[in-house]
């Protein structure tokens, strides 16, 4: 099973989309929330190369990106092999 993190806020539409295609896909992962403390947002920036929106997910410690690059995955029949 794939290990998928998925750094989130509680307020952001696209997070929420990003969670139900993965719980679509019985895909288990862990919702890292960046609004609870500023040292996590740091960590994901510095993971995600940069990247400060959210949300940002990684499966097996690889960055995939954000909810567009996780439903293009998706739409390329890519996404079930990295789950």
């Amino acid at each position: 099973m794939a290990k998928i993190e998925i750094y989130t806020t509680q307020t952001c539409p696209f997070c929420v989309r990003a969670i139900s295609l993965l719980k679509s896909k019985n895909a288990e992962y862990i919702e890292i929330d960046v609004q609870s403390d500023p040292r996590v947002k740091t960590e994901m920036i510095k993971r995600a190369e940069g990247a400060r929106s959210v949300p940002q997910i990684f499966i097996n410690n690889e960055h995939i990106g954000g909810c567009d690059d996780l439903f293009a995955l998706e739409a390329k029949n890519a996404l079930d092999i990295l789950l």
